[in-house]
């Protein structure tokens, strides 16, 4: 994979989990309206609380970013992706899980599918060296 290509792809998802996160945070109905998901009214308040998490994703990606445009050591980036992807990886099988139960609706599988597939990108890309290869 080339370095173009990762660096992109790790500042696409940094920036975007940081606004979500921020965005959650402070203003989580719009959010929530902007990613195309309705909640109950009265749970709005708690999507603050999720917002702190996607928020540390995206700064952690952030981070990583910031290692690879420096070419800064490929074991801090490695851990980038493996900590992110499990996290990732975490949602999206706790999200399929409530869509399956019925808790929340199929909407949600948007989020669900774009966390599993950064987490396949990701184990993929620690699989094959690529994080290895670019970081240096």
């Amino acid at each position: 994979m080339n370095r173009p290509i990762l660096l992109a792809y790790q500042f696409l998802i940094g920036v975007s989990d940081t606004a979500t996160g921020i965005l959650l945070i402070v203003l989580p109905g719009l959010a929530l309206r902007l990613i195309g998901l309705h909640v109950p009214e009265d749970a709005i308040p708690y999507f603050s609380f999720v917002g702190a998490f996607v928020l540390s994703v995206g700064l952690a990606c952030l981070y990583g970013a910031v290692v690879m445009a420096r070419r800064g050591s490929p074991c801090k980036l490695e851990v980038v992706w493996l900590l992110t992807a499990i996290t990732r990886a975490s949602v999206a099988i706790f999200l399929v899980a409530q869509i399956t139960t019925h808790m929340l609706e199929a909407d949600w599988l948007t989020v669900a599918a774009f966390d599993a597939a950064c987490v396949l990108f990701q184990g993929l890309g620690l699989r094959r060296g690529w994080v290895a290869h670019v970081a240096r």
